[in-house]
């Protein structure tokens, strides 16, 4: 399975039958054609890389990065008509982008550490739970579940790192340090060349690693984004 399979994989719409066109009609068309699901940027050919929250089975995604590409993606997930769940030890790191997400709508809630209630996820109503618990979050209350992601916030590789890459569909690695990059590529399998590089990433960059494929993205915010969150970086 690809990358790009495992990013966009999601919601499938409803089965119909195949339509044909005239040939001398295809320059009528106009109508873009994509999978749905959340943008984190493009990669190094400029392609758009997504990733598919929304799915009728459990998935998890590990990210080790800085919280403003967590931010973005939460504000991204809320964007396709998410209900977001943030359990974070900094509530007043999130304050802003809550009352600011879905133009009012409570779309984006916030919870202490352990404190996520049941969500009610179902195919209508999809839910993304984000974990920003620190180095060593605890196992969770509420974990993924049909029509239900979670995505793990980790500021650098901590002990429980392993366990949670591993368990992981996707994960995500921005800039570490060299020891960091080295047994990081030992969990994921990456080759020498991809760890070295990985404590020289720019902010905003992100390795993603679905299984055997493995994907640099640039995640480039909008203007209502950076006027929210600031420009991209990697420490908090």
């Amino acid at each position: 399975m690809s990358i790009r399979t495992e990013l966009r994989r999601g919601l499938r719409g409803p089965r119909h039958a195949g339509h044909t066109v005239a040939a001398d009609h295809l320059g009528a068309l106009s109508l873009p054609v994509g999978d749905d699901g959340v943008i984190i940027g493009n990669d190094a050919n400029d392609t758009p890389q997504l990733i598919g929250f929304h799915r009728p089975v459990p998935y998890d995604v590990t990210l080790i990065g800085g919280l403003w590409t967590a931010q973005v993606l939460t504000l991204r997930a809320a964007g396709t008509g998410a209900r977001v769940a943030v359990e974070t030890g900094r509530v007043q790191a999130w304050t802003t982008l809550a009352q600011a997400a879905g133009a009012g709508l409570e779309c984006v809630s916030l919870y202490d550490v352990g404190r996520v209630p049941p969500t009610g996820a179902t195919v209508g109503s999809p839910v993304v739970v984000v974990r920003d618990c620190g180095m060593r979050p605890p196992r969770g209350r509420v974990v993924s579940s049909p029509w239900q992601s979670v995505l793990t916030l980790l500021p650098y590789l901590s002990p429980v790192a392993p366990r949670l890459m591993r368990a992981s569909a996707l994960v995500g690695v921005q800039r570490v340090s060299p020891g960091e990059a080295e047994q990081i590529g030992r969990i994921l399998g990456l080759a020498r060349a991809e760890y070295e590089a990985l404590p020289t990433l720019a902010d905003g960059v992100t390795l993603w690693v679905a299984g055997s494929e493995h994907h640099w993205v640039m995640t480039n915010p909008t203007d209502a984004e950076t006027g929210l969150l600031g420009t991209a970086r990697r420490m908090d």
